[in-house]
């Protein structure tokens, strides 16, 4: 799901752009419940990172594809990891381990032998990762989903509770 698209709506939208007014607006229409156990600046700040959240992972799977030359996060990282490995201080012999390391690396990537591991791994390994566990859609688990969510929900509320001394 393109995060940039509204789930209410299946309208496109664009970052925010509301005026301070605006966003005061839209917490004024909250639940009495919500307003009264968040001030305005822990609900903005919230809704902040649940967006960012969503966000940043499908862009960052955006600038790989548009810049990344084939790579997707798994062979980025991959890369990465390996290029520090460097070992003699040979330029000739670095230069060959590099060529090396990307050999590696592209394999997991666009057009490589374990291209479906690398998607994989980058789609539910990586943001899910970033996500807290969470998919696209914001759920836990995928076709189960249903039963999932709400036992992981039940127990953040267990774990609040104890948390605050509840």
């Amino acid at each position: 799901m393109n995060p940039l698209q509204s789930q209410s709506q299946n309208q496109p939208t664009t970052p925010s752009t509301h005026t301070e007014e605006q966003k005061r607006h839209i917490y004024e229409t909250l639940p009495t419940e919500t307003k009264e156990t968040q001030s305005y600046t822990e609900w903005a700040k919230e809704a902040y990172h649940e967006q960012y959240e969503k966000w940043m992972p499908w862009l960052e799977d955006q600038y790989l594809k548009w810049f990344g030359n084939g790579d997707n996060k798994t062979s980025y990282v991959a890369k990465d990891n390996l290029s520090e490995t460097k070992i003699s201080g040979i330029d000739q012999i670095d230069h060959l381990q590099d060529d090396a390391n990307n050999l590696i690396g592209n394999q997991f990537g666009e057009r490589g032998l374990l291209a479906p591991v690398g998607n994989l791994v980058s789609e539910q390994g990586v943001n899910r990762a970033e996500r807290g566990g969470k998919d696209e859609e914001g759920s836990y688990g995928s076709p189960l989903g249903g039963v999932t969510d709400p036992v992981v929900q039940g127990g953040k509320i267990v774990g609040q509770g104890l948390y605050s001394g509840a």
